[in-house]
Parts: structure tokens; sequence; C-alpha cells
């Protein structure tokens, strides 16, 4: 994770784990008021996801319903990036090795999304190349890392959510906004 930290660092000038996690606390007060007002379906999601913060007010659980809520916002699925397991079986390694790019996350077995996961890891193109990284928040952080080291193309499916990681959260490129995200930014300045 340090290395990531710092290529990304002598990449772009900016610290990534630093940025991203008092940038994405800056904004949870405006994110969670502008996921309060989202009808439909997608605001009913997004309602079960942040209820998890009042089982457990920690800040990691807090920025887990943000990010995952963030993602349901954007019309994106939270588990296209994040995926869950509980506990690591043959079964969870196959699915892992599925996976293209994202976040994995194990709790034992009977855990609820307020616990504290056994393993956060990354994966990608079905290999593990991180783990231990202790929370979501984390995991998602240094995916966006390893995206700009390895200077890969976000996922179709996320395109969205890693743009407002990269340019809200990040202020990388900020000027040019898609107007999904623009929207967001826009309501987060209210």
């Amino acid at each position: 994770m340090f290395h990531v930290n710092a290529e990304f660092t002598r990449i772009t000038t900016v610290p990534l784990l630093s940025t991203f996690m008092s940038n994405l606390d800056h904004y949870s007060s405006q994110l969670m008021r502008v996921f309060k007002k989202k009808g439909g379906t997608a605001g009913h999601s997004i309602s079960l996801i942040m209820a998890a913060m009042d089982k457990n007010p920690s800040i990691e659980v807090r920025r887990e319903c943000i990010l995952k809520a963030l993602c349901i916002y954007l019309n994106e699925k939270s588990d296209s990036l994040m995926k869950e397991y509980l506990d690591f079986d043959l079964a969870s390694v196959r699915e892992v090795e599925k996976m293209v790019l994202g976040v994995y996350i194990i709790r034992h077995e009977g855990a609820d999304s307020t616990d504290v996961p056994e393993d956060v890891g990354i994966v990608i193109e079905g290999c593990t190349v991180l783990q231990d990284l202790g929370d979501v928040a984390n995991g998602c952080a240094v995916l966006l890392g390893f995206i700009y080291c390895l200077n890969l193309s976000y996922p179709k499916d996320l395109r969205y959510t890693f743009e407002f990681f990269q340019k809200v959260l990040m202020e990388l490129d900020g000027s040019k906004l898609s107007n999904k995200v623009q929207v967001l930014k826009n309501k987060l300045l209210e």
C-alpha cells in the first residue's frame, strides 16, 4: 500500500490516502444530505445502506456506507466495485478470480455490514494484488491509486464513481466533469 501511495504522489504530487480520506470526510455530511433526497428504487437502496451507520457510528462504517451509496446515486452498482464474502472458501476464491477490477471484503460467518471485515483487498484481472487493507475506504483509495499508477482505464460500469473519486475527492483535473458528476458536485456545494 505504501508503494502505491508513493507512486501516486510522484505522478500527481497529491498524497493518495490522506487526500482521499480527508475529502471523503469533508463531503460526507453533504453527500448524506443529497442521498436522503434521492427517491425511487435508488433512494430506497441508499436508505438501506445508510441504516448501517445507526448500528455502528464508526468512521470506517460511515465511509463504507457513503462509498456504496455514491455508486447507487450515480446509477452504478456498488457490488461492481465491492464484493462481499462470508469467510473465504473455494467458491469465494472462484468468484474473486472472475473479478476484473474491484475491492473484495471478507466478513466472518454471521457478521453484518457493520462488523469489522476480516480482510479487505484489491483484485485486478482476477489476481489479488493487495490484501489486509483494513477497511473499504482504504481499498477504494488504493484501487484508484493502482488504476492511476498502472495507467488502466476505469471500468465502464463504474466510470462515474471513479470520476467522482478522481475529480472531486482527489481534485485532479476537476475542471472537466461529466454532466452527472457536475450535477452532484453542484449539489454538494449548495
